[in-house]
């Protein structure tokens, strides 16, 4: 579904005397006696001020990150300190905010509208980029940050602080969550790479998977800016954007904790290999690639291996079938709609595993990688998965869905 330690440190530098603190703070803040007031310059002096806090959570430094911050914003003080703590466990390789527009707001107050870029040490290729818009204060020849409004949604240590797991394939973060739990999903997320691997065929992927998990529904719908009732009864759902050839934004398998919770353990593995899935092959979905055939390779990994046969698997689908209600076509993307009615939804995803189990079995499974790749290769969505199917598999749209409706009705 879109649409997987060590403690870090956290430690305060010690050390300095009082003329070089004065300094630093200085540069901190991005200014220096004499600073134009011209819009060319406050740009520069908020690039720095930036740059400066970047390097001082990448240096888990709490003296020169809060020193960045306006000491008359004293809610917002509060806050960067708890959320400055809130980190000191997840593994940072990258940070930095980056800006993109700054906008007069008034007297000596802007917007700077920026981009933090970071990356987790050891599973991010490719950082995650995620829009910002900050409040910049100027005072005197100083320049602080003010106050902040995220813009594409919250970020996990916004929330709370993060409790990190590592698995060998895997990086679980979570909030509200005890380290049993996180450790169990670090397994799961272990087992769901090489049952990936086994299926997607192509060691060009990572082959590791970053999971968060929140504290309840509400907060994963304010990770993913969006209201939490969209995801009631979704397990799961992988952020991230397509295509891009291994330089799409790093992927985040975020787990609802009370639908993944009321789950057994069959249905938990399902969903984690299913979700790795995604992850695996992202740099080569893009927007040709129609969601029954995502979200039914998806399924397909999940179920490979496992022994279950179609009427386990798909039960909405079985019993609209048994009612003498097969379907007439293959699921558009709307029918994948997480507010939509729930028992469409469960029927797009079965009837798209059981058009990707088809072409594994009547074709073959390296013809179904091979026809995943060359739908997402055409980029466009008009004609390309006639494309592929006249070049991969040889059969055109009319045949294939026939053939497709016959093994849907003889599955049960």
């Amino acid at each position: 579904m879109t649409g997987g330690r060590r403690a870090g440190g956290g430690r305060r530098r010690a050390g300095y005397g009082l003329a070089a603190l004065l300094l630093t703070l200085q540069a901190l803040t991005g200014c220096a006696p004499g600073s134009a007031e011209g819009t060319d310059d406050g740009e520069t002096a908020v690039r720095q001020l930036l740059d400066r806090w970047s390097t001082a959570v990448r240096d888990r430094d709490e003296n020169a990150y809060l020193a960045a911050v306006d000491p008359a914003a004293d809610a917002y003080l509060a806050e960067r300190r708890q959320v400055f703590g809130n980190l000191a466990d997840v593994p940072l390789a990258s940070w930095r905010y980056r800006l993109v527009r700054l906008t007069p707001g008034g007297g000596q107050r802007f917007t700077a509208d920026a981009e933090l870029r970071y990356g987790l040490t050891g599973y991010d290729t490719v950082p995650v980029t995620t829009a910002v818009r900050l409040t910049v204060v100027r005072r005197g020849e100083r320049w602080y940050v003010a106050g902040e409004q995220p813009r594409g949604g919250r970020q996990l240590w916004d929330q709370g602080p993060v409790t990190a797991v590592r698995g060998a394939h895997s990086l679980v973060l979570g909030v509200g969550q005890d380290r049993e739990r996180l450790a169990a999903l670090a397994d799961l997320a272990d087992r769901a790479v090489p049952a990936v691997d086994a299926a997607w065929r192509d060691n060009r992927w990572a082959g590791r998977v970053v999971v968060e998990i929140p504290a309840s529904l509400d907060r994963m719908g304010a990770l993913l800016d969006a209201p939490a009732s969209n995801y009631r009864g979704i397990a799961a759902v992988t952020t991230g954007e397509v295509g891009g050839a291994g330089t799409a934004p790093a992927d985040r398998v975020i787990v609802n904790p009370e639908a993944y919770g009321r789950l057994g353990d069959f249905g938990r593995r399902v969903v984690l290999t299913h979700e790795t899935a995604h992850v695996a092959t992202r740099a080569v979905t893009t927007p040709a690639t129609p969601l029954w055939l995502s979200e039914g390779f998806a399924d397909w990994a999940a179920y490979r291996d496992t022994g279950r046969t179609a009427r386990q698997a798909a039960p909405e689908l079985a019993a609209e079938v048994t009612a003498g209600r097969p379907p007439g076509s293959l699921p558009e993307d709307a029918d994948f709609g997480f507010a939509g009615e729930p028992g469409r939804l469960a029927r797009a995803y079965e009837e798209g595993w059981l058009a990707c189990r088809m072409i594994a079995e009547r074709w073959g499974e390296d013809k179904l990688v091979a026809f995943y790749r060359a739908v997402g290769a055409r980029q466009k969505r008009a004609g390309a998965v006639e494309g592929a199917l006249r070049d991969v598999l040889a059969v055109g749209p009319e045949d294939f869905v026939a053939r497709w409706r016959e093994y849907v009705a003889g599955a049960f």
